[in-house]
């Protein structure tokens, strides 16, 4: 079964076997692409509504949905969105990465943000949400953030990709 076409096709061909209407043939992906203008080194927004919208109009009722903040100075994450819980992940930030810390990116490239890539590598820039009852699976203080981590402000793009 392998050789015939990788793990997709025996999984679509288990659940045909079983009568599983909701086979493989039947998924669909809608893509959202929108922007953002972020301040300097830990402008956030909450995207938690835009997502919502977005898994909203597709109709989907069953699915993932996968966030990306295109580049590699940004981050997305979830955390409670208020004042308290973002200024303590800003200074755990601070500590793992200081900005003035002596970073190799810097030495090559003389652009002062080594201290942005690696706060990016730490948080990653994207994430992946289950979508169940036509809405995503957030706790009740749980929010999407996008956060620009780079030195300058700067305009990011966002790209949501659900499939269900």
């Amino acid at each position: 079964m392998w050789r015939e076409g990788g793990k997709e096709k025996l999984f679509a061909s288990r659940r045909r076997r079983r009568g599983n209407p909701a086979d493989i043939s039947s998924c669909m992906a809608a893509t959202h692409r929108w922007s953002l203008r972020l301040a300097a080194e830990f402008g956030h927004a909450d995207i938690t509504s835009e997502l919502e919208k977005f898994v909203s109009g597709t109709g989907v009722e069953s699915g993932t949905l996968t966030v990306e903040l295109i580049g590699s100075t940004g981050a997305i994450t979830t955390i409670e969105y208020e004042s308290g819980a973002l200024t303590d992940l800003r200074r755990a930030l601070d500590l793992l990465a200081p900005t003035n810390a002596d970073y190799a990116h810097n030495a090559r490239w003389g652009d002062g943000n080594g201290f942005s890539h690696v706060r990016s590598a730490l948080l990653k820039t994207s994430l992946s949400l289950p979508v169940i009852d036509g809405k995503l699976a957030l706790g009740t203080w749980q929010q999407v953030i996008a956060i620009n981590l780079d030195n300058r402000a700067r305009d990011r793009e966002l790209v949501a990709v659900l499939v269900g």
